[in-house]
């Protein structure tokens, strides 16, 4: 597994920069915990991430080669989770986390996934009868059903109560126990206490002219 970087990244969105210079790596096995106020950019520093952004300025890189050069390989590194929680409302729990793992190769652990989250129970129940608790599970089960190395979070643990932060941390931690990276956006504290932090509010740009 290969070093994660990025050099003197800019972001424009909205007719203004949201931040430049800003730079990041890591390492195997490593997380980085993004913070800073609201409108700082951690979203869209995460979205620059995994390639659905790029940068006005700046490289986003693996193993020192820029993901734009090859953004299929890119998409089979990394979990992305966002804000929204993509829980279809017709299917079952247990139908919502195995359509994410077939998105992806190797063996699907949908079993293991719901264990990890504390979701078995609710194997059958239908997305639309989940509670925004649940939702967040079942979302979230995706990246241990099947496996990638670098995990994305964007505000994980909205919605989740204390048990269900423990199980992410938990999930985590035996994620970088094989080697795996994590960056999450948080304002919460989820006891990642041997993490880097970035402060993205310490790159902000100032506004453009239309």
């Amino acid at each position: 597994m290969a070093l994660f970087s990025g050099q003197d990244l800019l972001c424009f969105r909205g007719e203004r920069i949201v931040f430049s210079g800003l730079e990041f790596s890591v390492d195997p096995g490593q997380a980085l915990v993004l913070r800073g106020p609201n409108g700082s950019g951690k979203s869209s520093l995460l979205r620059l991430m995994a390639g659905f952004l790029r940068p006005r300025r700046g490289t986003i890189a693996w193993g020192g080669e820029a993901i734009r050069e090859d953004p299929e390989a890119h998409n089979r590194r990394f979990h992305y989770v966002g804000h929204l929680d993509a829980v279809k409302p017709v299917l079952s729990v247990t139908e919502n986390v195995g359509f994410w793992a077939t998105m992806r190769d190797g063996e699907p652990r949908v079993e293991e996934a719901l264990t990890a989250f504390a979701i078995t129970g609710l194997a059958d129940v239908p997305g639309r009868f989940l509670s925004a608790g649940q939702k967040r599970r079942v979302n979230l089960a995706r990246i241990v059903a099947s496996p990638a190395d670098l995990w994305l979070l964007d505000e994980p643990t909205t919605a989740l109560d204390s048990d269900a932060i423990a199980l992410l941390v938990q999930a985590i931690a035996e994620h970088r126990a094989t080697g795996g990276m994590v960056i999450a956006s948080t304002h919460a504290e989820i006891g990642l206490g041997d993490a880097t932090t970035l402060n993205v509010g310490e790159y902000s740009g100032e506004e453009v002219a239309a």
